[in-house]
């Protein structure tokens, strides 16, 4: 009778263990889907921000180079007609700072803070 008990009570023992296991087990999955989920949305944002920074950034070299190219042909108006030359002067170089400005926020869009160091895990 004895052994009987005794068997029971090891078979009751040994169930509880592989439970606590089982339940240890599904909590560090949850815990995995849960890092991975955030490194999804993470790279969701990084990827974003690259798209729109691109597209500024090709405006901005776009008007950048207008407004300047503008600028040149001013410069070199002078001195045939110093009054064509002198406006295109103005509005080439207010230009290029326009296109300079967006240059500088899609740059800004890029990185829009240091990131957090890697964590450490044991």
């Amino acid at each position: 009778m004895s052994r009987l008990f005794f068997c029971l009570f090891l078979s009751i023992l040994i169930s509880i263990s592989v439970y606590g296991q089982t339940t240890s087990r599904q909590a560090n999955l949850d815990s995995l889907r849960r890092e991975i989920r955030a490194l999804d949305q993470e790279l969701y944002e990084v990827q974003l921000n690259l798209d729109q920074s691109k597209k500024q950034l090709k405006t901005g070299i776009f008007i950048a180079t207008v407004g300047y190219t503008v600028t040149i042909i001013g410069g070199q108006l002078l001195g045939s007609n110093p009054d064509v030359g002198k406006t295109l002067l103005y509005v080439g170089g207010a230009t290029g700072i326009v296109g300079t400005v967006i240059l500088v926020k899609g740059f800004n869009k890029i990185s829009l803070k240091s990131p957090d160091p890697p964590k450490i895990y044991p």
